[in-house]
């Protein structure tokens, strides 16, 4: 399969084959077919965490479901679409989720089992909003899981090692609008010396930076529910940064095109017009980049932003934009906010990936130890180090056991882990 790659590009895929199932049997017949397996989902990491010598199994041809129940509290939807596929529909009838990744491109399943998230600081990550989900295992049983249920908080963030995941059942609220402003040249000594004003300006704030300077950083969006009850809070934060309003519409990257954002300027719109930093129709960020994200608990956000201010110099070369954002704390195992609202600290960066591979241990050596990896992206952490930041790991080590005792669904990332 050496023609199928990443969207990044920076990973070809070992697997034999790639199949699309288009039903519940043949996606049994493809599991059955080899003795590893893999789901892939839009190919939005930037590791090999879902590749496999043996078969990729995509979900994207799979039935489209969109079911919203009778209460209209939850929707079951198709773990092979996108968030950009059933936002709009959920939308038109008068619905939306609380939260929403930087971009629209990724697939629910993928992004939830990979403990992806969006931004806020009451705002839970993507896979927060999981009530339910069915999972195929390898031994072409669907076995239906609950929030609630035993397993349930081990199940939802599973790094695909439990198996395919058919669907997923999601918290639903009433739609609602919000309105996107953009600031330039907030000063980083007022962002740490009250970094819980800053991010609780908005019912999303990111703060983005190129550490090209390490007295501002470069700007600060802020995503607001409507009406706008924090505009007071959000001009004070902003003249107390020294921050002033973007003159026109801006790319996370400096320089970069815009065109390919959601709408800034304080005009309001749809919710999944607006959560996002990309739009559905454009390629989101540079394209050809790399990432890698590190998520802190709260509590030592500051110290880990400080860390990566005094790297600015051996950072800035490599490095496209760094955004900062926060989680709300969850109870799912292997969620980066596990038990702790956290804070992310996540890197574009060129696509360079032996001068990136070699400066992440400077990096990871500066961070708290409290430190967690993003499951999907680059990281060079040692597998022992990443368990011990996960207090659940042994739990959900036998779990993955108990669903799938004979290893089909364990490839060399997940075995380097430990699995």
């Amino acid at each position: 399969m050496s023609t199928e790659r990443n969207w990044a590009g920076n990973l070809s895929y070992e697997a034999a084959r790639l199949v699309h199932p288009e039903s519940l049997e043949e996606a049994r017949e493809a599991l059955a077919s080899s003795e590893r397996v893999r789901m892939l989902g839009t190919r939005h990491s930037f590791n090999d965490i879902a590749d496999t010598d043996g078969v990729l199994i995509a979900l994207d041809r799979m039935p489209r479901v969109i079911d919203i129940s009778e209460a209209r509290d939850a929707v079951r939807v198709s773990g092979g679409l996108r968030y950009g596929d059933i936002a709009p529909q959920l939308d038109a009838a008068g619905l939306a989720l609380a939260n929403l990744a930087s971009l629209p491109h990724i697939s629910v399943a993928g992004a939830v089992a990979t403990g992806t998230h969006g931004s806020g600081d009451v705002i839970g990550s993507l896979a927060a909003a999981v009530r339910g989900l069915a999972l195929l295992t390898a031994s072409g049983e669907v076995r239906e899981l609950r929030r609630g249920d035993p397993g349930f908080d081990g199940a939802v963030v599973s790094l695909g090692a439990l198996g395919a995941v058919i669907d997923l059942t999601l918290d639903v609220e009433p739609t609602y609008t919000v309105a996107q402003h953009v600031y330039e040249g907030p000063s980083w000594d007022a962002i740490l010396a009250d970094l819980d004003a800053v991010t609780s300006a908005g019912t999303s704030v990111s703060i983005f930076s190129t550490w090209r300077r390490t007295d501002a950083a470069d700007q600060l969006w802020v995503k607001q529910r409507q009406p706008d009850d924090r505009v007071d809070q959000r001009l004070t934060v902003i003249a107390d940064l020294g921050a002033v309003p973007a003159a026109e519409k801006r790319h996370p990257i400096l320089g970069a095109d815009p065109q390919a954002c959601s709408e800034q300027g304080g005009v309001p719109g749809e919710w999944f017009e607006r959560l996002p930093h990309f739009r559905l129709a454009f390629t989101p960020s540079a394209g050809v980049e790399l990432q890698s994200e590190y998520l802190v608990p709260r509590r030592d956000a500051v110290e880990a932003i400080e860390a990566v201010r005094r790297l600015a110099a051996r950072i800035a070369p490599l490095l496209l934009v760094n955004e900062i954002r926060t989680v709300r704390a969850d109870d799912l195992w292997l969620s980066s906010s596990f038990e702790t609202d956290a804070v992310g600290l996540h890197f574009t960066w060129r696509p360079d990936e032996q001068a990136v591979r070699a400066l992440l241990p400077e990096i990871e050596a500066a961070l708290p130890g409290s430190a967690r990896p993003h499951w999907g992206k680059i990281s060079t952490l040692d597998a022992d180090e990443v368990r011990a930041r996960y207090p659940r790991w042994n739990d959900f080590a036998a779990l993955a056991a108990s669903y799938d005792p004979d290893r089909r669904f364990v490839n060399r990332r997940l075995e380097m882990l430990g699995l």
